[in-house]
């Protein structure tokens, strides 16, 4: 007789979690409001902020994968939760033996996992276009993990208002990501600011992460 080893709770919870994380990278990676509030907003943000400023390279790719990852890995949640629960299908995940935490941990990883495949397109376009490298592969894998892990859970966070309208949680979203994108220093660098760079404490600062790691 062979003994089989039931897999550990853990485990268990993480493979449930893995599959949320599946499940919304299927559904809700190519929805429109992810591609335009993840992809095609900062894109357009940042190249009209760029653009008739003689911005060097330096500036312009670590600003621009920093505001990708912001938005994008933001966006997922703040689209598939409103949208679960409008289906239905938010509550039948909540009665299903599964804990709140494993769910919790599997919407905020479907988010972070898209923040950061969406860094790579900025990423493969400097690199191939202005010549950047990565000084400290590790640092920058560590940075982009923490940060898509981070603001993938402050648009779950959003999402938790009662409303099956992804767009009225991108609305307040947008109240919060706007004013600490442009007081983050990526726009404006923090030196520049004078005494109103004490306003940069509130922010999040990503940029400083991936300039520190790409050149």
């Amino acid at each position: 007789m062979t003994s089989h080893r039931r897999p550990s709770r853990v485990r268990r919870e993480l493979y449930r979690a893995w599959a949320i994380t599946k499940k919304d990278a299927r559904i809700y990676y190519l929805r429109p409001g992810t591609i335009m509030f993840g992809l095609m907003f900062p894109l357009f943000l940042f190249i009209s902020f760029a653009v008739g400023r003689d911005l060097p390279p330096q500036a312009l790719i670590p600003g621009l994968v920093a505001i990708t990852i912001f938005f994008s890995a933001s966006s997922v949640g703040a689209v598939a939760v409103p949208t679960e629960r409008r289906m239905k299908t938010h509550e039948r995940m909540i009665t299903a033996p599964i804990s709140p935490l494993s769910i919790l941990l599997g919407e905020i990883a479907g988010g972070a996992v898209y923040g950061a495949v969406m860094t790579a397109i900025p990423l493969i376009i400097g690199m191939i276009w202005y010549g950047f490298t990565i000084d400290h592969t590790i640092g920058f894998l560590a940075a982009v993990v923490l940060i898509s892990f981070g603001f993938s859970a402050m648009g779950i966070m959003f999402s938790a208002m009662p409303t099956e309208n992804p767009g009225d949680v991108m609305m307040i979203l947008n109240f919060v990501r706007l004013p600490l994108l442009f007081v983050s220093g990526i726009f404006i660098p923090i030196d520049e600011m004078g005494r109103y760079g004490v306003i940069t404490l509130i922010s999040p600062s990503p940029m400083q992460m991936i300039w520190y790691n790409i050149r």
